[in-house]
């Protein structure tokens, strides 16, 4: 090993994203290895691994060798067939496709590829939370140790808190003292909630004045006694899965539906519970059951120094140390990961519960490159790579039980890839795992990968995805944000997009939903793997939320992704009201959903007014901006983003994809000329500037709109969308972050 200091330049055949710099770098299986990512690995996520730190890196390095020429050979095959559909769509443009002719051509150039065949998914050693439960999944950035550890700790919920706080209840949401009169409304809810999934044999919840164990068979069962003194229990006893005493009375009752636990609160001392006719101080449900840990869209890491908060975060969770100090309403406090919940079963042994969600990581895309770690040469490496390595290897402590808790119950490691397009990226990542797990001493298929179906070219060979990791796969998703992006970026030279609200009720967009559940279904990945739906990305629209994502499980869904822990307990209320495996047994006797439909791109079909053009320039460029602006100057990969209405929106790199190539497509095609462009985001400049005022960190773009890194991101974003590879944003917001950060050391 040898420390040098190493000044690198941009390679001819290196990404332009890469912008390296000057850094102290220590040598080590023919990497050139980032001094601080070097003693990461050394000293706080090798040790007690088993895995000697210059093996670590000699793997890595074999593997850069051996499959790093492979990753160039996908992202090569994307720009040819991306190149080859422009011409088809160029000879074709403001003309109707021929689906006929176009499904030929899509064929002909392997685009599409002829289906395989039926088949089934052969993974094992799948926790429980993946294989046969449904419920709500969280996404959060793992940079923040804060919303990681909020997240990880989201497996149970107040319900309570969760009406109190959101306008899922009427009125306007509390931020002062107690108020009786809404705590009454949250009762009453929950209540009529308990009532209709697990309801009494008699009577309701709001009648209940007492709950009591009454022994049958030797085994506890729950009784209640209600406001007329008659005396009742479940309509389903076996509901009753659980409880606690204080003294000789009940403190906790613990009820299952559905798969999913319930846990009534007991405690007349307590400000609500003294309140409360029966005591009840409060209901907690079962709600994040999974939660990915994203170190892709959600995070703003272009370095080594980033790449380490993630990677030390995620470490810490593996272990079990992770911890968060941080100033809340005026009191320090520190957030640590949650024990497991215990009780009583009825038959009087012990009975644990997860107190965590299962977490899942997401490492990032094949497109993506790093020199946080190089090849002797000085080239960045896939960072791809580098994730799978590191992440695999924080990991090991789990696998060992050397953490306070155990994440995996059956040993497997779960990791979400993203941004791939059709099936030889999918088989390139299952040979990564393989390689990962030999390097890393690990069992065959230890490393289980999902599968997100965010890409067209997934999309429509998404069985044959499937069929290259048939042993490792657990979780396939539609994501409605990038796959949009994507949708655009293919049909960029067909013609100009409809406005973006309108492309969400097109016939493609239903037609990809039905048939990600469809070919789960007919793969084999019910009761085995995850069925999952999209984000929802307004958090503080909660009551809009409880309305419409019930649609989620009711079309076949799983698990669908929420933006908060709160947002995941209101999610759970429907996995409650629908059950989802029974929906699925029914969905399995339906046509599968259409391909045609799905090959149908959302072209613009009339003409549009001068108003509704701007208006749709205005709302994209200030999205862009609003994002765009936190992500370069503060480093924030994801947060909640006002919008032009100031409804507070959920953005990430997704959110910006589908902007920025919707702008760029109608710039492509006249709707909109170059000037008017960069007049609406000069203006839009303003609008953002204003809405973030109260923020002491927030640089000002208006004043110096030339000077302003931020601004000039966004419009380079929008001026050379065509010609992003696939659309992808990272390009531009890793060289400007890093143009910014560099500014400032030097400063």
């Amino acid at each position: 090993m040898v420390i040098l200091l190493l000044l690198s330049t941009r390679r001819q055949n290196e990404p332009e994203h890469i912008v390296a710099e000057a850094e102290r770098k220590i040598v080590s299986g023919g990497l050139h290895i980032a001094q601080r990512l070097y003693a990461l690995v050394a000293e706080q996520i090798a040790p007690g691994t088993g895995v000697a730190v210059e093996h670590f890196w000699a793997a890595l390095g074999q593997i850069v060798q051996d499959l790093g020429p492979k990753n160039q050979q996908l992202l090569q095959r994307r720009d040819h067939l991306q190149a080859q559909i422009d011409a088809y769509h160029r000879k074709r443009r403001g003309e109707p496709l021929d689906p006929q002719d176009y499904w030929a051509f899509l064929e002909a150039i392997g685009y599409l590829l002829p289906p395989g065949g039926a088949h089934q998914i052969r993974t094992e050693n799948i926790d429980r939370e993946i294989a046969s439960l449904a419920g709500p999944q969280l996404v959060v950035p793992v940079d923040n140790a804060r919303y990681a550890l909020n997240a990880a700790n989201a497996r149970w919920g107040s319900l309570y808190a969760a009406l109190y706080g959101t306008d899922v209840i009427e009125g306007r949401v509390p931020t002062g003292e107690y108020q009786a009169e809404r705590g009454a409304q949250v009762i009453a809810h929950s209540e009529a909630f308990l009532d209709a999934v697990v309801g009494l044999q008699q009577g309701a919840y709001r009648e209940v004045v007492e709950f009591f164990l009454r022994e049958t068979g030797g085994r506890q069962t729950l009784g209640v006694r209600l406001a007329s003194g008659e005396e009742v229990g479940l309509k389903d006893a076996g509901q009753f899965v659980g409880y606690e005493c204080e003294g000789d009375r009940l403190s906790r009752v613990l009820l299952r539906h559905n798969g999913l636990h319930i846990e009534i609160q007991i405690d007349r001392t307590h400000p609500i519970g003294r309140a409360h006719r029966a005591g009840v101080k409060d209901v907690l449900l079962e709600a994040a059951l999974t939660t990915i840990q994203d170190c892709e869209d959600s995070v703003a890491a272009v370095d080594a120094e980033d790449k380490c908060l993630v990677y030390g975060n995620w470490n810490g969770l593996m272990q079990g140390t992770l911890e968060a100090t941080f100033v809340k309403d005026g009191q320090t406090l520190t957030r640590r990961l949650r024990a497991d919940r215990t009780f009583i079963a009825p038959n009087g042994h012990p009975l644990t519960l997860p107190g965590r969600s299962l977490l899942l990581v997401r490492p990032v895309g094949l497109h993506l490159y790093t020199d946080a770690a190089t090849t002797a040469d000085g080239a960045a490496i896939p960072e791809g790579f580098l994730d799978a390595m590191v992440l695999s290897l924080a990991a090991i402590h789990d696998l060992k039980g050397r953490g306070r808790d155990r994440n995996s119950k059956t040993g497997s490691v779960y990791m979400v890839k993203p941004k791939l397009h059709g099936p030889d990226e999918v088989a390139a990542t299952g040979e990564l795992f393989s390689c990962v797990e030999e390097a890393l001493g690990l069992g065959k298929n230890t490393l289980k990968i999902g599968i997100m179906d965010e890409e067209r070219r997934t999309t429509v060979n998404l069985s044959e995805c499937i069929r290259c990791v048939a042993e490792r796969v657990v979780f396939i998703n539609t994501g409605f944000l990038d796959r949009t992006g994507d949708e655009i970026h293919t049909s960029m030279e067909l013609g100009p997009m409809l406005p973006k609200g309108e492309i969400k009720e097109q016939r493609w967009l239903r037609a990809y939903e039905d048939w990600n559940v469809d070919v789960g279904i007919a793969t084999g990945l019910v009761g085995r793997a995850q069925i999952g739906k999209g984000m929802w990305t307004m958090p503080e629209r909660m009551r809009a939320m409880v309305e419409t994502k019930i649609g989620h499980p009711q079309a076949g869904a799983t698990t669908a992704w929420v933006p908060s822990p709160t947002a995941a307990t209101l999610h759970a209320l429907h996995y409650h009201q629908v059950d989802v495996f029974a929906t699925l047994g029914h969905l399995a006797g339906r046509a599968q959903a259409s391909l045609d439909a799905i090959l149908s791109p959302p072209v613009l079909n009339r003409r549009l007014s001068s108003a509704e053009i701007q208006h749709e320039l205005d709302n994209n460029a200030q999205g862009i901006l609003g994002y765009v602006v936190r992500w370069i100057g503060q480093g924030i990969g994801c947060s909640k983003v006002p919008d032009i209405n100031h409804i507070g929106l959920m953005e990430d790199r997704a959110t910006l994809r589908i902007s920025s190539q919707h702008l760029a497509n109608w710039l492509h095609h006249k709707i909109a000329s170059a000037e008017q462009v960069r007049a609406t985001f000069a203006r839009m400049a303003s609008v953002v500037d204003a809405q973030n005022s109260g923020d002491p960190a927030y640089c000002p773009m208006a004043p110096d709109l030339d000077a302003s890194v931020e601004f000039q991101a966004a419009l380079d974003l929008v001026f050379n969308g065509c010609t992003a590879q696939n659309g992808y944003t990272e390009g531009v917001l890793h060289e400007r972050r890093r143009e910014v950060k560099a500014a400032r050391q030097i400063a």
